[in-house]
């Protein structure tokens, strides 16, 4: 049952409503596959484009063994959906991802305890649960750190400057267990996507550099540009993580370069995410097909670059601004979300940008001078 080949006319579950879910479901539907879509909202765009949806919260147990129960299999298509829901629906359904590996992504302590004990390099890190932690730990840590929640998505981040900043912690400290991480100074934020099928077998797709903002996710640029010796060792120490992991499917691994060449690694996502939307036109093999190949147990593409591609995210307040670019570029290719009023969204879309290079492409964005203004 676990190598069931999956043909069209199978239907594959998709729980989440991220813009991820919106792609991926749009992938199993140009496979032949029947979707149906499990979310909180019902206006979320992953549920209107499905055959059906299934509306309810995460720890809904009836709606989740209903949902699970009419697919062939069930994948999740966000990091943030709850590794117990995802425990919860194997019972009742084929979920190949499984949830060991999502757990541990989840938890920022289980996830450096991972890396540590693969001889890994991390950021110097001290676990925290009082003031007094912060104050102990910020000598060995050293400034600037910054103060995270062990789950991810859960509260806010300090960024701690100077000593008197560490203050401003007590707002939230009683609301769970920190770590406290040095900020690593980097020249460059490198990631590496790959897919993993049943038997082990590993496709990377081309190195990509990574731009984040204000701590969000700006630009991605394919291919990053790095001496071979480091594209070939991010690639060893890739390989190494991914054969530990047992989840299947699509999986990021992102590493900070520093100017002296040391590598950190930063975070493993597992699933489809957004460092990987610029493989739609910079590769032969998307991630969302790639990794419903996995699903479906079909052969799996070797990913090729076919042209230097970037991604932008468009936020709300750039929709004007865009209005010329769409008028002029003949090499700006746009996925719009498609997010309806009632729901928040960070992104309203993103746009592809081929060209010559990976700088040419970066200059020709810089130069509309839509993304100068740093959002606050």
């Amino acid at each position: 049952m676990e190598d069931e080949i999956l043909f069209p006319g199978a239907t594959i579950g998709i729980i989440g409503e991220s813009p991820n879910g919106i792609m991926l479901e749009q992938a199993a539907h140009k496979l032949g596959f029947d979707v149906i879509a499990y979310g909180p909202n019902e206006e979320a765009p992953t549920l209107r484009g499905a055959d059906v949806k299934v509306v309810g919260t995460y720890t809904d147990q009836a709606k989740l063994q209903d949902f699970a129960q009419r697919c062939s299999l069930v994948t999740y298509e966000s990091e943030t959906i709850p590794a117990q829901t995802i425990a919860y629906l194997s019972r009742f359904t084929k979920l190949p991802q499984g949830s060991e590996t999502l757990e541990i992504v989840q938890d920022r302590l289980l996830e450096r305890t991972f890396f540590e004990q693969s001889n890994l390099n991390i950021a110097p890190y001290a676990t925290i649960v009082n003031l007094d932690d912060v104050y102990q730990a910020i000598s060995s840590i050293g400034y600037p750190a910054i103060l995270k929640p062990i789950q991810k998505g859960f509260s806010k981040k300090i960024i701690i400057k100077k000593q008197t900043d560490i203050a401003k912690c007590a707002d939230i400290i009683d609301q769970g267990t920190f770590i406290l991480e040095s900020m690593i100074p980097y020249q460059k934020e490198l990631a590496v996507t790959m897919s993993k099928d049943k038997n082990g077998d590993i496709k990377f797709y081309p190195l990509v550099e990574a731009e984040y903002r204000q701590g969000k996710l700006h630009q991605v640029l394919a291919p990053a540009q790095v001496d071979s010796d480091v594209a070939n060792e991010i690639r060893r120490l890739s390989e190494l993580v991914v054969k530990q992991v047992k989840s299947v499917g699509v999986m990021t691994l992102s590493f900070f370069l520093t100017e002296t060449g040391a590598l950190y690694v930063k975070r493993l996502v597992t699933g489809v995410n957004s460092l990987g939307y610029v493989f739609s036109r910079a590769a032969n093999v998307d991630i969302f097909e790639q990794h419903l190949r996995v699903l479906a147990n079909m052969p799996l593409a070797q990913p090729e670059l076919i042209q230097a591609t970037g991604m932008v995210m468009i936020e709300q307040d750039k929709r004007k601004a865009l209005r010329t670019q769409w008028l002029l570029k003949t090499n700006w290719h746009y996925q719009f979300y498609r997010y309806p009023k009632s729901m928040t969204t960070l992104n309203w879309g993103h746009v592809l940008v081929t060209g010559e290079s990976s700088q040419a492409i970066k200059e020709q964005v810089a130069a509309t001078g839509i993304w100068d203004k740093l959002e606050e």
